[in-house]
């Protein structure tokens, strides 16, 4: 029987729409059971949050599994009262963990599962300070130890925080954000350390966390954890994706449109994929026809996933440049990346003319150009090929293209 796939719809899936990971899944299975702590690697887009909640499903058997999402939170105690609150559907870890907070939840007790989640977290993070966050925090790790089957905490979002944290206030990565982080990130490995066994912890985000902590000094603070790299979908994988697509809605591909369509993409981020597919169901049933062939997907590509349809996904990776680089470095970055994008191929002797143009040399010396290449490559944007860098997707580029190069000047 052929297999069948709906749609993704929100930031993650899991069950009947998860699909393509199962030799990720069963390799950190086997990390878990072990005993490890796992920083997942991976470029936006790739579904490691989609991995994670399907772990936390399979799992369930023989692990608590927690999801902690740091994505909104800007401090330690911030962090501390979100992972508090996530206790709160296992009853014997939130009986004590109410027990460690009754200074703040006093005032409702006896009635604290009758208010809203919000004013329980709004509560707990009123008695969470930079004075106390830490001991209640060790105390959260004691309790979570000591619950009848081993912890799976999967932190995710957790280089966002940590990126607001190191530039937080006006001046930019301080001597003192970089010690508040250093504080955060030390007082968790230190926890994953004296719990091994007990409690697993695996963190993830939507930018790469060891950049972040490199920026600032700190990537020692997760040598204990064993980097996962999550990569892209292989053509095989994204093809039969596209095909179990195209059986649950009743699309016939002609003449293998749907490889035609992976070569496209050349770097197959499963997000991607799906958009793709979703611009072809679209057209489909606008015109009455489920038949797509494969000379439609050249246009398809140019008209809906480098058009409006793609802007919005594909603006975020212009956005978040300005997460990991200053306004005054962005100039530079932004001219390497439509030069690779225009021309194909980033050389050195380009790449050294492009620092000369938007920076003089002392403000941007070589570690500081060969930092700013390892985030781009890190973060998915380009890629290292013999003597140069080219754009790891082919989306990417071609939009990164569309979108800049009426400002380009040609370099010979």
């Amino acid at each position: 029987m052929e297999k069948k796939l709906r749609q993704a719809q929100g930031n993650w899936v899991d069950g009947d729409r998860f699909w393509g990971r199962e030799n990720d899944l069963a390799i950190l299975t086997r990390m878990i059971d072990e005993g490890a702590h796992i920083s997942i690697v991976a470029q936006r887009r790739m579904g490691k949050t989609s991995l994670m909640k399907e772990l936390a499903g399979r799992l369930s058997d023989r692990y608590i599994c927690l999801y902690l999402d740091l994505q909104e939170e800007n401090a330690p105690a911030d962090a501390v009262a979100a992972l508090a609150m996530i206790l709160k559907p296992h009853e014997s870890l939130w009986r004590k963990t109410k027990a460690l907070f009754s200074n703040v939840l006093h005032a409702v007790s006896g009635t604290v599962e009758e208010i809203s989640v919000s004013d329980i977290g709004i509560k707990l993070r009123s008695g969470l300070d930079a004075g106390n966050w830490m001991d209640k925090g060790d105390e959260l790790f004691r309790i979570l130890s000591k619950s009848e089957k081993p912890v799976l905490l999967m932190i995710d979002e957790i280089p966002l925080m940590v990126n607001r944290m190191l530039r937080a206030g006006d001046e930019g990565i301080t001597k003192e954000n970089i010690t508040n982080v250093d504080r955060f990130m030390s007082w968790l490995r230190k926890n994953s350390i004296e719990h091994q066994g007990k409690i697993r912890i695996m963190l993830s985000g939507s930018i790469g966390l060891e950049p972040v902590l490199h920026q600032a000094g700190l990537s020692a603070v997760i040598n204990n954890y064993q980097p996962y790299d999550l990569k892209p979908w292989d053509f095989e994988t994204a093809a039969g994706c596209l095909r179990a697509l195209a059986n649950n809605y009743e699309i016939e591909y002609e003449d293998d449109a749907e490889l035609v369509m992976v070569e496209k993409l050349g770097c197959c981020i499963p997000h991607h994929v799906q958009i793709f597919f979703s611009s072809v169901y679209t057209m489909c049933m606008h015109r009455k026809n489920m038949r797509f062939r494969a000379d439609e997907v050249r246009d398809l590509y140019e008209s809906e996933m480098l058009g409006l349809r793609g802007h919005a996904e594909l603006t975020h990776y212009e956005e978040r440049l300005s997460l990991y680089f200053s306004k005054e470095r962005l100039p530079l970055v932004k001219a390497i990346l439509t030069e690779t994008a225009v021309s194909g191929f980033l050389t050195k002797p380009v790449l050294l003319e492009l620092r000369d143009e938007y920076t003089f040399q002392e403000n941007c010396p070589d570690d500081a150009l060969a930092e700013m290449l390892r985030i781009l490559q890190h973060d998915g944007y380009l890629a290292r090929k013999k003597e140069g860098y080219v754009y790891e997707s082919g989306l990417l580029r071609d939009w990164w293209k569309k979108a800049h190069e009426e400002f380009y000047t040609r370099r010979k």
